[in-house]
């Protein structure tokens, strides 16, 4: 019987795979940490591991199918929220097998690149199990509401259902679009008037720095943290606790 990936599809995975093409930043350092011959493609904003070579295949919204193709994958991996369905579709179509993630909280995560590892006949990386170790502690101490913006021109934030969201929740901090759609378009004016204690402003999607984001909320201290650590599920989850904490610990009380 086939694995199926997050999507409960079943995924015809070669045993083991020769030729893997990540359209997902945080599985291709997954996979390129884990096993770097395994890896033949990815894609431009694919940064991580440092010095990674192996051929790009265009941007996560927008990749060349025919790069894709001419790399002879058998395995394609995607996300929802990444990748557009109709790329993953016309994957399919030219008969190469796609496994589509979707983690929405932190567990999903976990669960979801162990369903992948596993299918990749990768057992349990060091990585991964760093990961389940490092988050497994609960969280003892202050909270603090805050907002959480992803994007500006228009302002988007994270709302409730999200994997971002989840961790941040885990580590004191209650996110005060939670329980809206998972990433509202609210105003400035509607930020503000959800009266934040902390904006925590991450470097991507939008690299938001010290002089670009908080200018927009006068009185509100900003939070800046590493988008990677707080958006990617992969090995960045063994150190993210502790990345995101020491970012976060001025503003809720924790050493």
């Amino acid at each position: 019987m086939d694995p199926t990936d997050d999507l409960g599809r079943p995924v015809p995975v070669p045993r083991p795979p020769r030729r893997v093409v990540s359209l997902v930043p945080s599985l291709t350092e997954a996979v390129a940490v884990s096993a770097p011959g395994m890896l033949a493609g990815a894609t431009d904003y694919c940064t991580h591991p440092a010095g990674l070579g192996v051929r790009r295949v265009g941007g996560t919204k927008y990749p060349s199918v025919d790069r894709i193709i001419a790399l002879d994958p058998d395995l394609v991996l995607a996300n929802v929220e990444e990748n557009r369905e109709e790329d993953v579709e016309a994957l399919r179509a030219l008969g190469v097998p796609v496994w589509v993630t979707y983690p929405q909280d932190l567990d999903q995560a976990l669960a979801s690149l162990q369903r992948l590892t596993t299918a990749l006949g990768l057992g349990t990386p060091t990585w991964l199990a760093a990961a389940r170790d490092a988050w497994r502690p609960p969280h003892v101490g202050p909270r603090v509401r805050a907002a959480i913006p992803v994007w500006r021109k228009p302002w988007v934030v994270l709302g409730g259902g999200t994997f971002a969201g989840d961790l941040l929740r885990r580590l004191g901090v209650d996110n005060v679009f939670d329980g809206t759609d998972r990433y509202p378009r609210p105003s400035l004016v509607d930020i503000n008037a959800a009266s934040p204690e902390l904006m925590v402003l991450p470097d991507e999607p939008y690299a938001f720095t010290d002089d670009d984001g908080p200018e927009a909320f006068p009185g509100v201290p900003c939070a800046l943290v590493s988008g990677r650590h707080l958006t990617w599920y992969g090995p960045s989850l063994a150190s993210a606790r502790a990345v995101l904490t020491a970012a976060l610990a001025p503003f809720t009380g924790r050493p």
